[in-house]
């Protein structure tokens, strides 16, 4: 079912909503799969291939082992299909998961969509289980076109 398009940005508190997208190996990936496990960090960029962008993926996957023993899932979301995002990762090194939001229904239904680009804004989106089961986000931020994510202030809440 398709996430209802929103005009302002989640906030802390809300709901995230559920979705199912198709990581950089063309796997489903399912956020309340994730949250079931432990807190998840959606790391949200525009296009791959790109300087902030690669910085912060790669500093997703130096720190890997860090954010698996603070209990956290971290992931890449962009909007480049399945394949330019495996093509970025071989390329890379990236380890993690990074996931295409080709459609940019989870850009729209966050609240993060960039229109005159038609692209998710740079964001960082933490999300836990509440204490109703469903994911809550528990920090978000988006950031202008240029500016990375200051990754130990997000490891700093888990």
């Amino acid at each position: 079912m398709p996430i209802p398009p929103r005009s302002t940005p989640l906030a802390v508190g809300d709901i995230a909503p559920d979705f199912t997208l198709q990581d950089q190996n063309r796997k489903d990936w399912k956020l309340s799969d994730a949250v079931r496990k432990g807190d998840v960090v959606l790391s949200v960029i525009p296009f791959a291939f790109t300087g902030v962008c690669g910085t912060e993926m790669g500093c997703i996957s130096k720190d890997a082992a860090t954010w698996q023993g603070k209990g956290a899932t971290v992931v890449g979301l962009c909007c480049d299909s399945p394949f330019a995002n495996n093509a970025w990762a071989a390329k890379e090194g990236y380890t993690h998961t990074i996931l295409s939001d080709l459609h940019r229904e989870v850009a729209k239904g966050y609240g993060i969509h960039w229109p005159e680009m038609n692209v998710a804004q740079r964001a960082t989106i933490l999300i836990g289980k509440s204490a109703d089961g469903v994911g809550r986000v528990k920090f978000i931020q988006t950031r202008p076109p240029g500016q990375a994510m200051d990754w130990s202030g997000v490891l700093g809440m888990l």
